[in-house]
């Protein structure tokens, strides 16, 4: 084990855990190398959830019950990208360059979240647990009585989502939280799963493939579902993009981790930062590609469902109309004959 140090090798002061720092330069080979720390705590975290995944559809498979493949492919590659940037090279060299870190953040935030809400874990889960009265059924009754708590209302709010999803940007890195944060073993690491989860729960309800609260709710949620999700989604993209020009036209350092250039590396901090900031500013448009699509996907599923339903529904009332048509233009010719 290598104690966390200062980028450098210059230990700081207060850093404390055991972390591994890379002594080489950056090539694509090291960054990608699988390459975990030596306590791996998120590595362990998504085998986790990729788990009780597995264990959920398994539970449903010997119920005969059968789940969409594409849920189980977008919660696969979500595990997938999480395990890229927590479990390689990536999370090592993220300690020494600001570029590499902002490339953990914004896949941490942004794609791995959008991947994992697709497969619609939380409709997994009630799937999964028993239903019932009694004890066997109380798990799930659990999960639905949290899905109702006003605390539940509260921060699935698209106000609070959006600003959570913010503070994320501007409430860690123009502020003394980050330099707080990346001295200490668990705070690296309670950061990186901070993004994951802000991001789940910003894009849980922007998405909405799993019941949460606002599915719940009435009022304007529900009159112009359709429509909030795309303005939530346009709403954080100026910020978004705001967030990485500044970063890119900064003239000083924003954070002081990074403030020592590596010897041998070649690589300006200030440089370095900028180019964090370009990937900050460009890293947006894959995910809100996806988004939209899934979105697109949704609505027409939805429109289709629809037609459906109104075409049966015409099928098993079309018969009875005619004959009520019919008996209608009867009584006219019956009046008619009676008049002349």
């Amino acid at each position: 084990m290598t104690p966390l140090s200062m980028p450098g090798g210059a230990s700081g002061p207060g850093m404390t855990g055991p972390m591994w720092m890379p002594a080489l330069p950056p090539t694509v080979e090291r960054v990608l190398a699988w390459h975990p720390q030596p306590v791996p705590v998120l590595p362990l975290f998504g085998a986790f959830l990729l788990g009780a995944y597995l264990t959920g559809l398994l539970v449903l498979h010997r119920r005969g019950v059968r789940w969409p493949l594409p849920r189980t492919v977008f919660w696969v590659l979500g595990i997938g990208t999480f395990l890229a940037v927590t479990a390689t090279g990536v999370d090592g060299y993220g300690m020494e360059l600001f570029s590499v870190h902002m490339v953990q953040h914004m896949v941490l935030s942004m794609l791995s979240p959008v991947l994992l809400a697709l497969g619609a874990p939380v409709t997994l889960l009630l799937r999964a647990l028993p239903a019932g009265r009694g004890r066997r059924g109380a798990p799930r009754r659990a999960v639905l009585w949290l899905l109702h708590t006003r605390g539940a209302r509260v921060l699935a709010h698209p106000a609070v989502t959006t600003a959570l999803f913010l503070m994320s940007l501007y409430g860690l890195y123009f502020t003394p939280v980050f330099d707080f944060l990346m001295g200490t073993w668990w705070g690296h690491n309670l950061m990186l799963l901070h993004f994951l989860l802000i991001g789940l729960l910003y894009f849980w309800g922007i998405l909405g493939v799993d019941p949460s609260p606002r599915q719940a709710s009435g009022g304007v949620r529900r009159s112009a579902r359709a429509v909030l999700p795309i303005l939530e989604l346009a709403a954080t993209t100026p910020f978004h993009a705001f967030f990485g020009v500044v970063v890119m036209m900064s003239t000083g350092l924003i954070v002081h981790f990074y403030a020592a250039p590596i010897p041998g590396w070649s690589i300006q901090p200030l440089a370095d930062q900028a180019t964090g900031g370009g990937i900050a500013w460009g890293f947006t448009e894959l995910p809100t590609l996806l988004v939209l699509g899934a979105l697109v996907m949704k609505w027409q599923k939805s429109e289709a469902r629809s037609t459906r339903s109104a075409e049966r529904r015409k099928g098993r009332n079309g018969d009875a109309d005619l004959e009520a048509y019919n008996a209608y233009l009867r009584s006219l010719e019956g009046r008619t004959e009676g008049r002349s």
